[in-house]
């Protein structure tokens, strides 16, 4: 247990300076307000003067997002920093004399306008369809147990083989498993990984591009890296492709020049400072150089893609912290990209994943959504956090179709898992209410009809607590299985808690047995 509480000290260590890093932490400049004049109505006022100031920085934030007790105690203390405000409690504010910022006078309306119109509790919302309790075809298959607290951070499948790879937060090992579920192999590395992406050549599947995150809490500490890993010589020894990176999620590959050489990009979702990054080999030198695409913070994810059909692959990136949302980075075929804007969302959603599938057959690529990071300073359980599905109207304008409400939801991977034709949806939710509704750490919906999703409970969740999920074959039977990796202890945030579930079985496989119908 040793190393559990080793573990836990460092990440309690990191909680006081989380308590500043709130829905805000995108605002790098202290707006003024310019020009309003204040009519004497609290409410008028105060939702006029929260409109000018806070969408400079991000999204909108609903006076009913949060409970009273957030918005007065943590989120306003940590807003007010840059509008030149000091606060002291809940009650007493001073100007700091930055003559930029904000009166004084206009805070307190602000202040005012939250304590009379947030809420005391947050309302729920209640799912379209009840969970319906089974397995829905899938049997489990547990990976071989281990000494230690399982912190598995990635869970990977190499395509074209049974092997499965997995990353251990603490100990730093990226473990190989055989098709028996059995350890084979270990590789150190110096954090947790939390990305593999397996690169293709003439021989197949030969190498992975892995990425270590640094840091797993929201900080700025820059010490991310990026390893090539040869999957042919049995001892092969990582190879440092980048490092000094703002806590690196992801890291996918494409041409993006068309000079026959894949670049690769990085996504660095920092804390306050982050950015998505372009690494291009020097052939001469046999290193890679760094450009960046965007200086923005809360990168998490990215897919590559002909997005406009120009015949240059593009990027589309989400953001998950800070100013959230979808963004479309076209390629200008002159080794950079332009940016566009695709959907915001609100700074306490904590955008977690996406995926791009025409889900309503209709030819365009349809938007999979995903929101529930609830690690920051608002940590109570949202009802607006879940799953999502926006319909693509042409040219990648979204309009939400579908949402089905999961406490912290993490991620969601579409794929047709009972063989009818059309897509079905895997979902995590790390940061679920595992107190009351521990059933929403995985739950798998079943499409029986267009845009019509049947939930399933599957009882999982004595098995582990979900951080990781990977769909691949892993049996070759021709149907899509599920891994799921177990991040058993810390980043709890209800009270009076105790995790009941296995805290030894690194992962487990959802094996598909699911007749064709």
């Amino acid at each position: 247990m040793n190393r559990y509480f080793l573990y836990t000290s460092c990440i309690l260590l990191v909680v006081v300076s989380l308590s500043v890093i709130t829905l805000f932490n995108g605002c790098q400049t202290k707006p003024r307000t310019v020009g309003y004049q204040l009519t004497g109505d609290t409410i008028t006022d105060g939702k006029n003067l929260v409109q000018l100031n806070c969408t400079k920085c991000h999204a909108l934030v609903s006076v009913n997002a949060l409970t009273k007790d957030v918005w007065l105690v943590h989120t306003l203390p940590a807003m007010a920093h840059y509008l030149s405000i000091s606060t002291y409690g809940t009650d007493f504010y001073k100007n700091e004399g930055d003559t930029t910022g904000m009166s004084l006078t206009n805070w307190q309306i602000i202040a005012a306008y939250y304590k009379k119109l947030a809420p005391d509790t947050l309302a729920t919302i209640k799912p379209t369809d009840t969970l319906i309790n089974d397995w829905a075809g899938f049997t489990v298959k547990k990976a071989a147990k281990v000494n230690d607290i399982c912190f598995t951070s990635l869970v990977a499948a190499q395509p074209g083989t049974n092997n499965i790879y997995t990353a251990d937060a603490v100990s730093g090992n990226l473990t190989e498993w055989d098709n028996q579920l059995k350890a084979k192999r270990n590789i150190q590395l110096p954090s947790p990984a939390v990305d593999a992406n397996f690169i293709k050549d003439s021989s197949g599947v030969s190498s992975a591009v892995i990425s270590c995150i640094g840091r797993l809490d929201p900080i700025d500490f820059p010490n991310g890296r990026i390893f090539s890993l040869d999957l042919k010589k049995q001892n092969a020894e990582p190879k440092l492709l980048d490092s000094d990176l703002p806590r690196p999620m992801q890291t996918i590959a494409a041409d993006f020049d068309k000079d026959g050489t894949n670049e690769y990009v990085i996504c660095g979702a920092g804390g306050l400072k982050g950015g998505v990054y372009l690494l291009k080999k020097d052939a001469k030198e046999d290193t890679y150089k760094q450009t960046t695409i965007a200086n923005r913070a809360g990168a998490v994810q990215a897919v590559t893609g002909d997005f406009n059909k120009d015949g240059w692959p593009d990027i589309m990136v989400l953001f998950g912290s800070s100013n959230e949302g979808l963004t479309l980075f076209l390629n200008n075929q002159k080794g950079g990209f332009t940016s566009k804007d695709l959907l915001n969302f609100p700074p306490v959603y904590g955008s977690t994943s996406f995926q791009l599938a025409d889900i309503d057959h209709d030819g365009d690529l349809d938007l999979i959504y995903t929101c529930g990071y609830n690690f920051r300073d608002s940590r109570i359980l949202k009802p607006y956090h879940g799953l999502y599905i926006y319909k693509n109207n042409g040219d990648f304008k979204f309009e939400k179709e579908w949402f089905y409400p999961i406490n912290g939801c993490t991620k969601a991977i579409a794929a047709d898992f009972d063989n009818d034709g059309d897509l079905d949806i895997a979902t995590i939710a790390f940061f679920a209410d595992m107190k009351n509704k521990p059933a929403e750490e995985f739950i798998y919906f079943e499409q029986d009809k267009a845009m019509h999703f049947k939930p399933h409970a599957v009882p999982v969740s004595q098995y582990g607590r979900w951080m990781a999920m990977e769909v691949t074959d892993h049996n070759h039977d021709g149907k899509p299985d599920i891994i799921l990796g177990n991040y058993a202890s810390g980043f709890l945030f209800q009270p009076n808690f105790t995790p009941a579930w296995d805290e030894h079985t690194p992962f487990i496989v959802l094996e598909n047995n699911m007749m064709k119908k």
